[in-house]
């Protein structure tokens, strides 16, 4: 696996990360400790050292998780976690008016990196996000927090996710970020028209997609009606009724090409963000699904094929909102 550098701060990262929440939360359906471990400690052997988690997966849970997974292996990986989310005494998202709780305020986002340091069972963590933007709270208080917490040690690098071209760069202004983590696949390609992209581009800040296979969509193995009751993806706006059916042909034509490639739909919409000059974080709990990502790294799209996946999957296409329109304000803020 090739190592590459995240953003211009100096972060060297493997060329495909994982993302961990589907470990720790119902959100994918069921999950099993061992298999995780098992699927996270193969991860380290296949080369990959950038893993993505946060203090709201599983409640602590993941990033517990993780540190189990990781001990030994510190120096050979990179870690990044999100914090920025209210909790309650008893340790759930605080919830107000049926709205989760954003908590932007130094002294809040200073004792979370504390818990995820504890739950880590680390000294730092290399990479903080802010998981989300708190409007209550000017951003410049708050990546100050986070900055002296750098000058301590105890983080390395600041991040933002789901964040508006405006907030990275007043953020940017008052401590250099390294990465901007955002939704981004040939299925939601929003960055590329709200300014996103081009902000970090500009900046020298790196650019993370998270639910680059579109939370297992294109797979080309996704099937509603197989999904968990408690599985998320059942109150997804695009992987129902009409939408569904709409968005399936995107899949059809992105599997199509992929097979005239030889390879499979994921590789492909993984080879493809790639090539898009980001580091995507897939998440799985199987090993043979972590193979198969992996090996996307050694994917190179010739400009033919990356003009078809532009016409099989153009910005918009997607029929229906990424979230519900509860989750939807939470998003490029």
């Amino acid at each position: 696996m090739k190592s590459v550098e995240l953003g211009s701060q100096g972060l060297k990262v493997s060329q495909i990360g994982l993302g961990c929440m589907g470990m720790s939360t119902y959100i994918y359906g069921p999950s099993d400790d061992e298999q995780s471990l098992s699927t996270l400690r193969r991860a380290s052997e296949l080369g990959v050292t950038f893993f993505d988690t946060a203090e709201t997966y599983g409640m602590g849970h993941n990033e517990q998780l993780l540190g189990r997974a990781l001990a030994g292996l510190r120096e050979r990986v990179v870690v990044a976690t999100k914090v920025g989310f209210g909790f309650t005494e008893d340790g759930q998202i605080k919830v107000v008016d049926g709205k989760r709780v954003v908590d932007g305020k130094p002294e809040h986002v200073v004792r979370a990196i504390e818990g995820s340091l504890r739950r880590l069972q680390m000294d730092y963590v290399d990479l903080v996000y802010l998981h989300r933007i708190d409007l209550a709270v000017p951003i410049e208080e708050t990546i100050s927090a986070m900055s002296r917490l750098v000058a301590d040690g105890k983080i390395g690098h600041i991040g933002l996710s789901e964040a508006a071209p405006e907030t990275i760069r007043r953020a940017h202004a008052v401590h250099p970020l390294t990465a901007v983590q955002t939704e981004y696949s040939l299925f939601e390609r929003g960055v590329e028209v709200n300014g996103v992209l081009d902000t970090v581009r500009e900046l020298g800040i790196g650019f993370v997609p998270y639910s680059p296979l579109g939370r297992g969509f294109l797979t080309g193995r996704f099937k509603a009606d197989e999904l968990d009751q408690k599985d998320f993806r059942k109150t997804d706006p695009r992987l129902s009724g009409e939408n569904l059916q709409s968005n399936t042909r995107i899949v059809e034509a992105i599997s199509r090409i992929a097979e005239s490639r030889g390879v499979q739909p994921a590789q492909l919409a993984l080879a493809w963000t790639i090539a898009r000059g980001c580091i995507p974080i897939p998440g799985t709990r199987r090993i043979p699904f972590l193979e198969e990502n992996i090996a996307a790294a050694d994917i190179v799209l010739t400009p033919d094929e990356l003009a078809k996946l532009d016409e099989a999957a153009p910005v918009g296409i997607a029929a229906g909102e990424r979230y519900t329109q509860a989750n939807m304000a939470y998003v490029n803020k």
